[in-house]
């Protein structure tokens, strides 16, 4: 009986190893909300990249029709989008939301200088969690990327100077707002906190 229990025992233990060298193998490529399965939401350490492999995928998730060839006009607006993981600058790269074989999102950036372009044939509200899901990065009240709050360090965001308090990927985005992303202790943070971007003009 002994035998049979140990034996028991050992196949859980195996199973068990099995189901946790898989959890970490696809710890990088999770859903992106809304969607039935991997779209190539990265959870790993910044920086990341554009990442439009699944562009196509994640803008179907999300409800979101490309806007091809070109992008909309009867909305178009822009805000400045700052990153900070333990107190370091995140860049924010060209080119997210934008794909030659999709077209362009709707929400995208053409350059590194963080200008978040709103370009939409219709009218209607932009979040910022719609940003970082056409970008493919985990972006939760508590998680950016592969960081999420414990230990001391915390995902905080600013809107113009000031702390936003609610639900961070349901703010609606509005011209020339200066967005704050930062993740890690109080002391960490940028200081001051950025509170308005030079747009250049026609932006």
């Amino acid at each position: 009986r002994r035998l049979g229990v140990a034996a028991a025992l050992a196949v859980v233990l195996v199973a068990g190893i099995g189901a946790l060298a898989v959890s970490v193998a696809n710890r990088d490529r999770q859903p992106a909300a809304g969607s039935g399965g991997p779209t190539g939401l990265q959870t790993g350490p910044a920086p990341w990249g554009a990442n439009t492999a699944d562009l196509a995928q994640r803008l179907q998730a999300m409800g979101l029709p490309p806007l091809s060839p070109v992008e909309g006009t009867v909305l178009h607006i822009h805000q400045h989008l700052d990153l900070y993981v333990d107190g370091r600058k995140v860049p924010v790269p060209a080119g997210v939301g934008i794909d030659p074989a999709v077209g362009y999102a709707p929400l995208h950036t053409h350059d590194t200088s963080g200008i978040v372009h709103v370009e939409s044939p219709t009218v209607r509200t932009y979040t910022l969690g719609e940003f970082f899901g056409v970008w493919g990065v985990r972006f939760t009240p508590g998680c950016l990327g592969g960081y999420c709050d414990g230990g001391g360090r915390q995902l905080r965001v600013y809107v113009n100077g000031r702390a936003y308090r609610g639900d961070p990927t349901t703010l609606a985005l509005a011209p020339h707002q200066e967005l704050v992303v930062a993740y890690g202790t109080p002391a960490q943070l940028p200081s001051p906190i950025p509170s308005a971007y030079p747009f250049p003009p026609g932006l």
